[in-house]
C-alpha cells in the first residue's frame, strides 16, 4: 500500500484531494490546527524537526500547506510557503520519500496576461497561451513564493533524485461557486474565472495522477485547470505527462 501524506488538508483543495485516492492508498491528512469536521494530525510545516519526524515512513507527500491568499504579505509567504516547503523537501531526502507533489499556482505565471495589478484579473481580449512549464512571471508576493518553491523542487529533483510534480493550480470552485464568482464581477475577473476554473472532480483527477503516474521526465511542471473553452493555461502537457483526463468546462456551466 502506498502511504501518502497530505499537508494543508483543511483547505478547499485539500478536502477535495482527500477523496481522490482508492483503497490502495493510505492517505494521512495533516493540518496546522484542529478542525471539528476533519479527523487530521497536526503539523507545523515551519518546524523542520517536526516535519522530518512526521513524514518518516511515507512514499509520497502532496504538499498543499501554506499561506493561500494572493494578497498575503511577504512575511507570511516567505516563512510558511518557502521555508515550509524547503522543510518538506529536506524531510523527503532524509526519509527516502519517493515523490513530492507541490501545489504551485497560476499566480506563479500570472503576469503573462495581467490586465491590471489585480492578481485575479486578466485581459478580456486575446490572451497569450501559457504552457505548463512556461518561465515564471509572478503577479504577487504569493506568486513569487510559488515560483521560488517550484525552483526548490527542481533543485531537489536534480540533486537528490526526488520525483517532483509542480501543479500550477487554477481556481478551484464548485459549479455554484463559479456562477457566484462571475455574477457581479468585472469583465476581467469573469474572464479570469472562466479561464482558470478547476472543478472538484478534475481537481481530484489531476492530484491523483500527479501522485501516482509514472513520470516520463523529472521534474514535471504543468497547469491544473479544467478543459475550459476560455482557458489560456495549456493542459496538453498535463494530459501527456500525467495522464490527466479533464471532464469539466466552465463554458458548459455558465452558458447553460
Amino acid at each position: 500500500m502506498v502511504r501518502i501524506a497530505l499537508t494543508g488538508a483543511a483547505g478547499n483543495v485539500g478536502r477535495e484531494v482527500l477523496d481522490a485516492f482508492s483503497d490502495e492508498h493510505d492517505v494521512v491528512p495533516y493540518t496546522h490546527s484542529e478542525h471539528e469536521d476533519l479527523d487530521s494530525d497536526l503539523l507545523d510545516v515551519t518546524d523542520a524537526d517536526e516535519v522530518a519526524e512526521t513524514l518518516n515512513g511515507f512514499d509520497v507527500v502532496v504538499h498543499l500547506a501554506g499561506a493561500s491568499s494572493p494578497d498575503a504579505d511577504w512575511e507570511a509567504v516567505s516563512e510558511t510557503n518557502v521555508q515550509g516547503t524547503k522543510n518538506v523537501y529536506d524531510a523527503a531526502v532524509e526519509n527516502g520519500i519517493d515523490r513530492v507533489v507541490y501545489a504551485s499556482s497560476n499566480h506563479a505565471v500570472g503576469r503573462y496576461n495581467a490586465a491590471s495589478d489585480d492578481p485575479e484579473a486578466t485581459t478580456t481580449g486575446y490572451a497569450r497561451p501559457v504552457d505548463g512549464d512556461a518561465p515564471t512571471r509572478p503577479d504577487s508576493f504569493y506568486g513569487v513564493s510559488k515560483a521560488a518553491c517550484e525552483d526548490l523542487g527542481k533543485y531537489y529533483a536534480e540533486l537528490h533524485g526526488v520525483d517532483v510534480v509542480n501543479l500550477r493550480i487554477g481556481w478551484y470552485m464548485t459549479e455554484d461557486d463559479l456562477r457566484d464568482a462571475v455574477e457581479d464581477a468585472s469583465p476581467e475577473q469573469r474572464r479570469f474565472a472562466r479561464a482558470t476554473w478547476l472543478s472538484p472532480r478534475d481537481c481530484r483527477d489531476v492530484h491523483r495522477k500527479a501522485a501516482t503516474a509514472d513520470l516520463p521526465e523529472n521534474p514535471v511542471t504543468v497547469n491544473a485547470v479544467s478543459r475550459n473553452d476560455d482557458r489560456f493555461y495549456t493542459i496538453t502537457e498535463t494530459m501527456r505527462l500525467l495522464g490527466y483526463e479533464p471532464r469539466d468546462n466552465s463554458a458548459e456551466v455558465l452558458d447553460e
